[in-house]
């Protein structure tokens, strides 16, 4: 079984997604709104609650997914490898 992925606020999962290419678009009354175009073409657009507690593991799973910003599990782990987790909760 795979090990559980380390428990991020939105504030630091925001960071992780700037330092890994994101882009903000917008701002929304529950999170903020990120844009990347894969290498495929495809525009992604993600909303990531901008909260300062841990988003809860659902919520983190339904970002990840293939329908929202197709990250998956293991692009998350990259992203943490590569700039490790973002400071501020």
């Amino acid at each position: 079984m795979a090990a559980p992925l380390p428990a991020l606020s939105g504030k630091q999962l925001i960071a992780l997604f700037r330092l890994d290419g994101w882009e903000e678009a917008d701002r929304r009354t529950h999170g903020i709104a990120l844009v990347k175009t894969g290498p495929d073409g495809q525009k992604r657009i993600v909303i990531i609650p901008d909260k300062s507690e841990d988003l809860h593991p659902h919520v983190l799973h339904l970002i990840l997914s293939v329908k929202q910003s197709g990250v998956g599990r293991p692009g998350l782990l990259v992203m943490i490898k590569r700039h490790g987790i973002p400071r501020g909760r």
